[in-house]
């Protein structure tokens, strides 16, 4: 219990410090590229909790949460046929190893030039890119189930669909939830990829436009922002993936003990 408030105590000490520096670091510049961090303050809430919020940010996290739900479901789906289906798995593995090879933000031109510069080419891009982490994740984990719980599930008799609820799922759910988590990260950078290429709405666009009108404490803001909520998102998915799989955290202590 000691251990676990000393390593919660430096995870808030160590941002804390470090915005304390550069606040210090940055209180008496008059570089136009790193103005003080109490200007980037003051526009990032003129910005950002008030002008853009629902114009900007509202708009942006509703692109990363469509595509995102898109990139899941597609990704546990398929991972779960080219895990458990021999055809399946022998025509889409080249594919998937293909097309997993592009980097996640060279495929917003791609989108660009097929389908325009709408919201459908921002979640579209987002839902590629974010597809192959929890793919991947998924056809691993249901490869690397344990044969005996297949044995068990044989001699029980269950339904193919009873397999895939009770013994595929949770036996792989720890291994997917890492993929997703990855995944997450992943349409997190194309969101703000096709915003800046392709896009005049969002942080992404909006950020990008100050740096390109020399507004640099805006850009600046747009910058701190994308980090909350990158860090926001990540906290979300860690503490809702603890409390979905806290069984398995108990089976590792019992094991381990």
């Amino acid at each position: 219990m000691k251990r676990k408030a000393l390593n919660w105590s430096l995870g808030v000490a160590t941002p804390v410090l470090l915005v304390a520096a550069w606040w210090v670091a940055s209180a008496n510049s008059v570089n136009t590229f790193f103005p003080p961090l109490s200007a980037i303050m003051v526009r990032f809430r003129q910005l950002w909790l008030f002008d853009h919020f629902g114009s900007d940010i509202l708009l942006s996290l509703r692109n990363l949460l469509l595509g995102y739900a898109v990139a899941t479901v597609a990704g546990v789906v398929i991972g779960f046929v080219t895990a458990l289906v021999p055809v399946a798995r022998w025509a889409l593995d080249p594919v998937i190893h293909f097309l997993r090879g592009i980097p996640p933000v060279a495929l917003v031109p791609i989108f660009i030039s097929l389908i325009g510069f709408g919201i459908e080419m921002r979640v579209a891009s987002i839902a590629l890119a974010a597809l192959f982490p929890t793919l991947i994740a998924t056809v691993d984990g249901i490869r690397s189930v344990d044969t005996t719980l297949k044995d068990v599930s044989s001699v029980y008799r269950l339904s193919r669909g009873e397999r895939l609820a009770q013994v595929y799922l949770p036996a792989a759910g720890p291994q997917i939830a890492s993929g997703m988590q990855v995944s997450l990260q992943v349409a997190f950078i194309v969101m703000i990829a096709s915003e800046m290429l392709g896009s005049s709405e969002g942080i992404g666009a909006m950020t990008l436009l100050a740096q390109q009108s020399f507004m640099i404490p805006d850009m600046w803001a747009g910058i701190l922002l994308l980090g909350v909520i990158g860090f926001g998102a990540n906290l979300v998915f860690e503490l809702l993936k603890n409390r979905i799989l806290a069984w398995h955290a108990g089976s590792r202590r019992l094991a381990n003990s």
